[in-house]
């Protein structure tokens, strides 16, 4: 393996799960995973880390102008919030009936 080869993070994370911040800018705020690049290890937030771009006008965008955007967050930043408790917490997987389950480490309780 070559030294410019990057790869694939391994994450129990999944699209659609709650996480919050627990460090930079954004510190603290939650929301939902919209994306996951698990090649550069980040995920996109809904609502979160917003980043004003410009666009050009386009046939589907006839106005273009300044938008704002949600730009990618480090996947060591963010962590699932328990459903149970509404605070951040580690996952794990175990198995259950012979199929792998995760779960928040806080409560126990299957995500």
């Amino acid at each position: 393996m070559t030294s410019n080869t990057m790869s694939r993070v391994k994450t129990r994370l999944k699209k659609g799960d709650v996480v919050q911040v627990i460090s930079g800018r954004e510190k603290g705020k939650s929301g939902k995973i919209i994306h996951i690049d698990l090649d550069k290890g980040r995920v996109v937030v809904e609502k979160l880390n917003l980043v004003k771009k410009t666009k050009r006008a386009t046939q589907e965008n006839q106005k273009g102008g300044i938008i704002e955007i949600e730009a990618p967050i480090h996947i060591s930043n963010v962590m699932l919030v328990d459903t149970k408790t509404n605070k951040p917490t580690r996952v794990g997987v175990r198995i259950e009936d012979g199929k792998k389950v995760r779960y928040a480490k806080k409560s126990g309780k299957v995500v």
